[in-house]
Protein backbone atom coordinates (compact mmCIF):
# COMPACT_ATOMS: atom_id res chain seq x y z
CA UNK A 1 0.00 0.00 0.00
CA UNK A 2 1.30 3.44 -0.90
CA UNK A 3 1.44 6.03 1.84
CA UNK A 4 1.56 9.81 2.07
CA UNK A 5 3.70 11.61 4.60
CA UNK A 6 2.46 14.81 6.17
CA UNK A 7 4.85 17.52 7.32
CA UNK A 8 3.77 18.96 10.68
CA UNK A 9 5.88 21.68 12.29
CA UNK A 10 7.55 20.44 15.46
CA UNK A 11 6.48 23.58 17.34
CA UNK A 12 2.88 22.53 16.82
CA UNK A 13 3.55 19.01 18.09
CA UNK A 14 5.06 20.42 21.30
CA UNK A 15 1.76 22.18 22.02
CA UNK A 16 -0.39 19.08 21.40
CA UNK A 17 -1.39 17.29 24.59
CA UNK A 18 -0.62 13.81 23.27
CA UNK A 19 2.29 11.76 24.62
CA UNK A 20 5.10 11.53 22.05
CA UNK A 21 5.06 7.72 22.02
CA UNK A 22 1.40 7.63 20.92
CA UNK A 23 1.42 10.74 18.72
CA UNK A 24 1.21 8.99 15.34
CA UNK A 25 -1.53 6.61 16.50
CA UNK A 26 -3.63 9.35 18.06
CA UNK A 27 -3.24 11.73 15.11
CA UNK A 28 -4.41 8.97 12.75
CA UNK A 29 -7.49 8.44 14.94
CA UNK A 30 -8.23 12.17 14.97
CA UNK A 31 -7.88 12.40 11.20
CA UNK A 32 -10.10 9.35 10.69
CA UNK A 33 -12.79 10.76 13.01
CA UNK A 34 -12.80 14.13 11.29
CA UNK A 35 -12.89 12.69 7.77
CA UNK A 36 -15.77 10.43 8.76
CA UNK A 37 -17.63 13.25 10.57
CA UNK A 38 -17.43 15.45 7.48
CA UNK A 39 -18.60 12.62 5.20
CA UNK A 40 -15.29 12.56 3.34
CA UNK A 41 -14.66 8.85 3.92
CA UNK A 42 -16.61 5.73 4.74
CA UNK A 43 -16.83 4.04 8.11
CA UNK A 44 -14.71 1.14 6.82
CA UNK A 45 -11.95 3.41 5.54
CA UNK A 46 -12.02 5.52 8.70
CA UNK A 47 -11.59 2.58 11.07
CA UNK A 48 -8.74 1.25 8.91
CA UNK A 49 -7.00 4.64 8.89
CA UNK A 50 -7.43 4.85 12.67
CA UNK A 51 -5.83 1.41 12.94
CA UNK A 52 -8.60 0.03 15.15
CA UNK A 53 -11.39 -2.51 14.82
CA UNK A 54 -14.92 -1.66 13.71
CA UNK A 55 -16.18 -2.11 17.27
CA UNK A 56 -13.48 0.15 18.70
CA UNK A 57 -14.30 2.81 16.09
CA UNK A 58 -18.02 2.55 16.96
CA UNK A 59 -17.15 3.19 20.60
CA UNK A 60 -14.84 6.06 19.68
CA UNK A 61 -17.60 7.70 17.64
CA UNK A 62 -20.02 7.18 20.54
CA UNK A 63 -17.63 8.77 23.02
CA UNK A 64 -17.40 11.81 20.73
CA UNK A 65 -21.18 11.79 20.13
CA UNK A 66 -20.68 11.47 16.38
CA UNK A 67 -23.67 9.79 14.71
CA UNK A 68 -23.18 6.96 12.24
CA UNK A 69 -23.86 7.89 8.65
CA UNK A 70 -26.59 5.35 8.02
CA UNK A 71 -29.30 6.41 5.60
CA UNK A 72 -32.73 4.96 4.96
CA UNK A 73 -31.33 3.54 1.71
CA UNK A 74 -28.59 1.76 3.70
CA UNK A 75 -31.24 0.35 6.04
CA UNK A 76 -33.39 -0.85 3.13
CA UNK A 77 -30.36 -2.54 1.51
CA UNK A 78 -29.55 -4.27 4.79
CA UNK A 79 -33.14 -5.51 5.15
CA UNK A 80 -33.15 -6.74 1.54
CA UNK A 81 -29.82 -8.55 1.99
CA UNK A 82 -31.00 -10.08 5.26
CA UNK A 83 -34.16 -11.39 3.59
CA UNK A 84 -32.11 -12.87 0.73
CA UNK A 85 -29.80 -14.51 3.24
CA UNK A 86 -32.76 -16.01 5.18
CA UNK A 87 -34.28 -17.35 1.97
CA UNK A 88 -31.01 -19.04 1.01
CA UNK A 89 -30.97 -21.09 4.23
Amino acid sequence: MNTISLQIPEEFLFSVKIPRKSLETELKKELAIQLYREGLTTFANAHRLAGISKIEFHFLLGERKIPRQYSIEDYEKDIFNLQKWKESK
